[in-house]
């Protein structure tokens, strides 16, 4: 993890960002929509259909589904405590948004808006 604890403009800073490194996949050119699941969820199948409908029709955008399990250290990191979360990153991967249970698809389009 990088030492770099300096706040931004925006006053994250830039370990609070994340990246392909971190998140194993690429980001979106535009957004992204991280989602942090766990195998026996109902609610994270939902959000799943949810974010993967939004990501398609929104041109840029991707859409991470990471397993709360399997990355303990990453969820401690941003203090993940239920399943499903799901962070809303812009094309540089700072969290804008930032949404614990099943989202609407309505909020998922304007969280998007407010990444762009």
């Amino acid at each position: 993890m990088s030492s770099d604890r300096r706040p931004t403009v925006d006053g994250q800073t830039p370990a609070d960002r994340l990246d392909a490194s971190r998140l194993g996949v690429e980001l979106g050119e535009r957004a992204t929509l991280v989602q942090f699941s766990s195998a026996f969820c109902q609610p994270c199948r939902a959000t799943r259909r949810t974010l993967v409908e939004v990501a398609g029709m929104v041109e840029g955008v991707a859409h991470v589904e990471i397993d709360a399990e399997a990355h303990l250290t990453l969820v401690r990191h941003l203090n993940i405590t239920k399943t499903p979360t799901v962070l809303v990153l812009d094309a540089d991967g700072r969290i804008v948004r930032r949404a614990a249970g099943q989202p609407r698809t309505v909020d998922v389009v304007a969280a998007l808006g407010q990444a762009m």
